[in-house]
C-alpha cells in the first residue's frame, strides 16, 4: 500500500498482476477501486517517485518503474551476477536513489513460506542509481529482508528482517556510513513493511503475533525442519497466523502504539492516513482500514 497526498489516492499491488488505485471516501463502502497498470508478474512495494512517477517491486519481474502516463519500464532484475527471485519493498530517497529488497534469490513468492522455515539468509538489501543505471548489494547475507523506509533526514535506511524479528540501519553518510545496527529488534510480531508517515513515527506492519509455536519454531532448526516437511508432504502447514497489525515507532525505534485484531494475519504494510490506518494483506483480497481511536482496533474492508 502506498499513499499519493496529492491525488488521494491508495496505490496497492494485487496478485492478478494490477497496480490498483483506491480512491478513499469517509465511508469504506464507497471507495472506489480502479485497475491502472498491469505488470504481468506480482507486484509487491510500492513508492512514489518526484516525477509523478511510481516504482514497483515486482517479485516476479524485478525493480519496475511505471510513469505517469501508464509506461512499464524494468530497471534491474539481479545483482552481482544473481537474479531476484523475490523482489519485496522499495523506497525513494531525496536524490532520487531507489533502496529495495530482494526477500529471497532462492525462493519464490509461493513458496516464500520455505524461505522462512529454512533459516537460512537468502535476502539483500539493495540500491539502484537512475542516473547511472547501477545496481549495489548494500548488505548481504539477510533473513528474508522485507520492507525498506529511508529516514527523513536521510541520514540511513531502515529495513525489516522478517526471520530475525528486527528491523536494522544502514548508513547512507556520516562517519557510520556502510555500517549496520538494530534500529528495533524482538518485536511482538513478524515485520513486513515499514513506512515513514512525514509526522515522526514509522508505521510496521506485523504479518502474525509471535505464538509460542513461532518463537519455538523460529528458535530452533529442527522445528522448522518438521513444519516443512508437513508443508511438503502433507500439502499444508498447522495456521499458526493470528492477531496482525502495525506497530507505531518514533524515530528512536521506540513503540508508541500497536493496533491488532485477532481475525487478522499476514498483513503486509500499513500508513496512517487522517484517523485511519489503511494495510494490505498478502493473501486476503482486500485493503483493511483500522480506526486508530478505537483500542482494539475496530476494522472494516
Amino acid at each position: 500500500v502506498a499513499y499519493d497526498s496529492k491525488s488521494g489516492l491508495i496505490y496497492t499491488g494485487c496478485a492478478d498482476g494490477w497496480v490498483k488505485r483506491v480512491r478513499l471516501n469517509e465511508s469504506a463502502a464507497d471507495s472506489v477501486v480502479e485497475n491502472w497498470v498491469f505488470t504481468g508478474g506480482r507486484p509487491l512495494g510500492l513508492a512514489h517517485g518526484h516525477k509523478n512517477e511510481v516504482f514497483v517491486a515486482d517479485t516476479e519481474k524485478g525493480l519496475l518503474k511505471i510513469s505517469e502516463d501508464g509506461t512499464v519500464e524494468l530497471l534491474t532484475d539481479e545483482a552481482e551476477g544473481v537474479k531476484f527471485k523475490l523482489t519485496d519493498c522499495v523506497d525513494v530517497a531525496q536524490d532520487g536513489m531507489l533502496y529495495f529488497t530482494d526477500a529471497s534469490h532462492k525462493y519464490s513468492l509461493k513458496d516464500f513460506i520455505s524461505d522462512i522455515l529454512g533459516g537460512r539468509p537468502h535476502g539483500r538489501l539493495m540500491s539502484y542509481n537512475p542516473t547511472t543505471k547501477e545496481t549495489k548489494v548494500l548488505v548481504h547475507n539477510l533473513y528474508f529482508a522485507n520492507g525498506v523506509a529511508v529516514s527523513p533526514d536521510q541520514n540511513f535506511v531502515v529495513f525489516c528482517e522478517t526471520v530475525m524479528r528486527r528491523c536494522r540501519k544502514y548508513y547512507l553518510q556520516g562517519s557510520k556510513k556502510g555500517s549496520v545496527e538494530n534500529f528495533i529488534d524482538h518485536l511482538p510480531g513478524l515485520p513486513d513493511n515499514i513506512r515513514y508517515d512525514g509526522e515522526g513515527q514509522y508505521w510496521i506492519a506485523l504479518a502474525t503475533e509471535v505464538t509460542p509455536y513461532w518463537d519455538l519454531a523460529l528458535r530452533y532448526p529442527f522445528i522448522r525442519k518438521v513444519l516443512a516437511i508437513v508443508k511438503r508432504y502433507a500439502a499444508g502447514r498447522p495456521h499458526l497466523e493470528k492477531n496482525a497489525g502495525v506497530l507505531a515507532v518514533n524515530l528512536n525505534g521506540e513503540p508508541t502504539a500497536h493496533y491488532y485484531d485477532p481475525e487478522l494475519f499476514l498483513i503486509s504494510s500499513g500508513i496512517k492516513i487522517g484517523n485511519y490506518l489503511y494495510c494490505g494483506s498478502i493473501v486476503n483480497p482486500y485493503i483493511i482500514r483500522l480506526d486508530v481511536h478505537q483500542h482494539p482496533a475496530q476494522t472494516t474492508t
